[in-house]
């Protein structure tokens, strides 16, 4: 079904359908689904020994140019899942004993997600895992239905948002996004294998230059929530794309004295969570965005 699209903080209305690609997200109505397996690299609490069952979404709502999903970001590639198609992924990938349903990037398909987790019992929890840059109004359609949210938190500046993201308001929106996944959370829950079970963990890719950016972030989260209730993730995995020609300043990867510092700094915050070593800083952790779990599904329809 065709319909006006004001779903994210874009608010670009877009019409889109099953039939029809609009708005910046460049996705229809009907989910495009580029891979449902599961994954092992995700934080120590989401991947655990068995794997997320991760369903990577086409599309998205930013334009980072830095991007390490590039190849599916910009809508192309992946094919459309009905939602009962969508559910049928997310069963198959339970019954191959994976820790939880990790939906990566989906906030332009909020609705026939919601729809899809309305009423199936998984037995395990729902990710949520997001750029962050999302409406309050549409997180409000996945109260219930999701126990864990995995939301990025980019930019506290907006210089660096538009540039890189071509997204001013992302700071202002990203906090309101992240305080309402708090409010439908609480404070977070691991079992007695240390797997999430609820709760929020906040995520913060570290790029080149943005020392101070980083802090900012770490400083949010340690100032807006309880001490013990979010869980952080500061990442230095940063890998330069190709097409960075414009931003130099985005062709290097961070380097030990910056990484060791945040780290640091983390801690002196008193956050809890977790960080990476540089040697994370690589292109194999990127899945292949081939299919795998998606045609399968298509092909015994």
């Amino acid at each position: 079904m065709d319909f006006i699209c004001s779903d994210c903080p874009r608010q670009c209305s877009a019409k889109r359908g099953n039939d029809l690609v609009g708005g910046l997200c460049r996705s229809p109505a009907v989910p495009m689904v580029a891979r449902a397996a599961p994954h092992y690299g995700e934080e120590p609490c989401i991947s655990g020994k068995n794997g997320s069952g991760t369903i990577f979404f086409t599309g998205c709502n930013l334009r980072c140019v830095f991007c390490q999903n590039h190849a599916i970001s910009r809508g192309e590639g992946g094919a459309p899942l009905t939602v009962p198609q969508l559910r049928d992924a997310m069963l198959r990938l339970r019954d191959q004993g994976v820790h939880n349903i990790n939906l990566v990037t989906g906030a332009h398909f909020t609705r026939p997600i919601a729809e899809a987790l309305t009423g199936l019992d998984l037995g395990i929890p729902v990710v949520w895992n997001s750029s962050g840059y999302e409406s309050v109004e549409s997180l409000r359609r996945l109260e219930g239905l999701v126990q864990v949210y995995l939301p990025d938190f980019k930019y506290w500046k907006r210089e660096p948002a538009m540039r890189y993201s071509f997204a001013e308001d992302y700071p202002q929106v990203a906090a309101a996004a992240i305080r309402e996944m708090f409010r439908q959370t609480g404070p977070y829950v691991l079992d007695e294998d240390g797997m999430l079970q609820r709760g929020v963990l906040i995520r913060h890719l570290i790029l080149p230059g943005l020392d101070l950016n980083a802090m900012d972030v770490i400083d949010f989260a340690a100032e807006e929530f309880p001490a013990g209730s979010v869980l952080f993730s500061l990442m230095s995995q940063y890998t330069p794309m190709p097409g960075l020609k414009r931003f130099p300043e985005l062709q290097q990867r961070i380097d030990p004295e910056t990484n060791q510092r945040l780290i640091a700094y983390l801690q002196k915050r008193g956050l809890e969570g977790y960080w990476q070593e540089l040697d994370a800083a690589t292109e194999e952790m990127i899945p292949e965005f081939d299919g795998t779990g998606v045609n399968a599904i298509r092909v015994s329809e």
